[in-house]
């Protein structure tokens, strides 16, 4: 066996198509299913299954796979060993998020330490949704519920609060709003509902509110519509402490907390290199929602 053939197997089988093991390796699809194929040849047996929904690994492949990333992770811990002797991170870490932690408490995060790890290259995936770490799509995630399979160790970060608020140009102009019942003379923003990717985020149901008249799957939409005088929503403090001209809505009534929680994969967990980075990330945010949320209080 070829190492550029177990390579393009294990992208293969993160992918599940030619055509993304390639992109993922900078390689054509023809040659990718080339390697894949001398390597069924070289073992004797079929590690794919093929359809058009595309490649599926097979009891085989299955045992392969296990095999693979055993190997891998031998190669990133010699690889740490080597590295981690200045005592300095290095390398690239893709982290996975929700847009509202990525545009608010990351970028300060992760500047603060790669400032401390030059060597280090960070990336921040900003998506509304679940990310798939067994296929690698990030080395590590935040997510707003921890997950109840797959191989992944998880660990609470941080609980944060949100608010409804709402412009203040738009709380002059509209009806006084005195009790809960009274948001139902008020244009609500939020998430749309059929593309919630967890209960968490489905903050109006717990307010009892059943329309939504802007919504969007973006947070950063959602807090634009806001600004822009379009009606009420949910908004994280921390967030909060960074908009102007707004004001929290019967802030003693209504008050959610929700909890960020860091997920990785269970074979990373033997990896030092990792292992630094997440505690860093972790002291990291829970330092700067107390930060910005303690801005917020101070200039109420």
């Amino acid at each position: 066996m070829q190492w550029d053939d177990i390579r393009m197997f294990l992208a293969v089988a993160r992918e599940e198509s030619l055509s993304g093991a390639g992109k993922r390796l900078k390689v054509d699809p023809a040659t990718a299913g080339r390697r894949i194929a001398r390597l069924e040849e070289d073992l004797g047996t079929t590690l794919f299954a093929k359809s058009p929904q595309g490649y599926a690994p097979t009891e085989a492949g299955m045992r392969m796979l296990r095999h693979v990333e055993m190997a891998e992770q031998a190669i990133l811990a010699a690889e740490e060993e080597v590295r981690g002797r200045a005592g300095q991170l290095s390398g690239q870490i893709r982290l996975g998020a929700p847009d509202g932690v990525a545009n608010f408490l990351l970028p300060q995060v992760c500047a603060e330490i790669v400032a401390q790890n030059p060597d280090l290259e960070v990336q921040i995936v900003a998506l509304p949704r679940l990310f798939n770490l067994s296929r690698r799509e990030a080395d590590m995630a935040i997510a707003v519920s921890p997950p109840q399979t797959g191989r992944l160790t998880v660990e609470k970060l941080s609980d944060y609060r949100l608010h409804l608020v709402g412009a203040k140009p738009y709380l002059r102009a509209s009806p006084e709003i005195a009790s809960l019942a009274d948001l139902k003379g008020h244009r609500m923003i939020g998430y749309i509902p059929d593309m919630i990717f967890d209960k968490e985020l489905d903050y109006l149901e717990a307010l009892g509110v059943d329309r939504v008249s802007l919504a969007s799957n973006s947070v950063m939409v959602q807090y634009n519509w806001i600004r822009q005088n379009g009606g009420l929503g949910m908004m994280h403090d921390f967030a909060f402490a960074s908009m102007r001209g707004l004001r929290k809505v019967l802030p003693d009534q209504i008050e959610l907390t929700r909890s960020f929680w860091l997920v990785r994969h269970a074979d990373d967990a033997r990896l030092e290199r990792m292992n630094r980075f997440a505690a860093l990330l972790r002291d990291g945010i829970r330092r700067e929602i107390l930060r910005l949320e303690g801005e917020e209080e101070l200039a109420a």
